[in-house]
């Protein structure tokens, strides 16, 4: 009994918000939300700050797409933010933008940067998307950096989902790295498990056991269409024991996320689902595009209130940095990350007792700061303060 209660997806009552409300309560609220008050140049902006990348989203008033990015966080989630932001504005998308919503594991970093006004999780997000684009969605496939999701939808609404435990096996950065490994362009491993006519057998429950296997197999000889192949069918069958865990599989299945774009996955997914899958033009930022999506809902409910967004140019031309302090004021010991945006405090996080979320109380960081000697030509701004000037 207990093995069957595990195996039951985690309902969406708690994790949804109200916009995936089934019904006629669906429907009395898909006719509130209609574009009819809103100007044509109005747009929404959707940011999905993940552990690899991040992407950005600019839909028109009635919801469709009119601009996307797509950036690898290799200088940080900040540094890809801010070069996001300085995409936009060269390409001229700075006006319009009524309001702002931000997904992803860095959701919450993401709204203090951009100042958001809808901060939704991946599951809201990447479920509103997919069923915006298929009303007849059976199920959700989303495979991205470091994580992988599941969502089940009954009559176009989602009901329920599962998410990878502690394996990474099969998301985007493990590929990465067993591309790398391999010598072939991350663009091009999907095309060479295609060429595969006999793939080799590769233990895929466990990242580390695949890999190792693989390097095995390598060593005897196998071709490289051949391992990569077997282990895009390992990695398949992992995701459908490990993240489906046995869950009914409806059509229409969609398949999102970035590890979408591996022609190899995507094939042995059909193979395993017995299913066709359904891969969509915007599979990559399909997380961006909801929350962009709930941005414009909430906008259409509460048509008075003021964006908190900060502006393109502004972001894309301010300063931002995280640092980080330990508390030793108690035996928690803390480890407190502050982030700073042109030279205040905008936010702070790991505070168990709550103190540190009083942004007007001053890190130790900023009182070392302010003991060190100043010059009139070099004074400097901490936490909204301006330090004394020395005379």
């Amino acid at each position: 009994m207990k093995r069957e209660e595990r195996k039951k997806p985690i309902p969406l009552r708690e994790v949804l918000p109200k916009e995936h409300a089934a019904g006629s309560e669906r429907a009395r609220l898909s006719e509130k939300l209609r574009p009819a008050n809103l100007s044509r140049e109005t747009r929404f902006l959707g940011v999905d700050v993940g552990s690899v990348t991040t992407k950005i989203v600019l839909t028109d008033r009635c919801g469709h797409i009119v601009y996307e990015d797509y950036i690898r966080n290799e200088g940080g989630p900040i540094w890809a933010m801010q070069e996001g932001f300085r995409r936009l504005a060269e390409g001229g998308w700075t006006d319009g933008i009524r309001f702002v919503g931000t997904t992803g594991s860095g959701r919450l970093l993401a709204k203090v940067i951009i100042g958001a006004d809808v901060v939704k999780n991946e599951i809201s997000s990447h479920a509103k998307a997919a069923s915006f684009l298929f009303p007849d969605i059976g199920t959700l496939i989303d495979i991205g950096g470091q994580d992988s999701k599941i969502v089940f939808f009954r009559d176009g609404y989602p009901v329920g989902f599962n998410m990878n435990t502690v394996c990474a096996a099969g998301t985007g950065s493990f590929l990465d790295h067993q591309a790398a490994r391999l010598g072939i362009p991350i663009e091009e491993f999907g095309d060479w498990a295609l060429r595969s006519r006999t793939p080799a057998r590769i233990a895929g429950r466990c990242g580390v056991f695949a890999e190792s296997d693989l390097i095995h197999k390598q060593q005897m000889g196998y071709r490289k269409e051949d391992l990569i192949a077997g282990l895009c069918a390992a990695l398949a069958a992992n995701y459908i024991t490990n993240v489906a865990r046995g869950q009914k599989i409806r059509p229409k299945v969609v398949f999102q996320g970035g590890v979408a774009a591996n022609a190899g996955i995507r094939k042995a997914l059909e193979e395993k689902l017995g299913l066709p899958i359904t891969v969509p033009p915007h599979f990559k930022v399909m997380g961006a595009w909801g929350a962009a999506l709930l941005a414009r809902e909430r906008a259409l409910e509460e048509p008075s209130r003021q964006t908190a967004f900060r502006g393109v140019s502004r972001i894309a031309l301010s300063s931002a940095q995280s640092r980080g302090f330990e508390c030793s004021d108690c035996a928690n010991s803390c480890e407190i990350q502050e982030i700073i945006v042109d030279d205040r405090v905008v936010a702070r996080w790991g505070s168990k007792c709550g103190k540190w979320e009083d942004l007007g109380r001053r890190s130790p960081l900023a009182m070392e700061e302010a003991s060190l000697p100043h010059t009139r030509q070099g004074r400097r701004r901490y936490a909204g303060h301006i330090l004394p000037e020395s005379r």
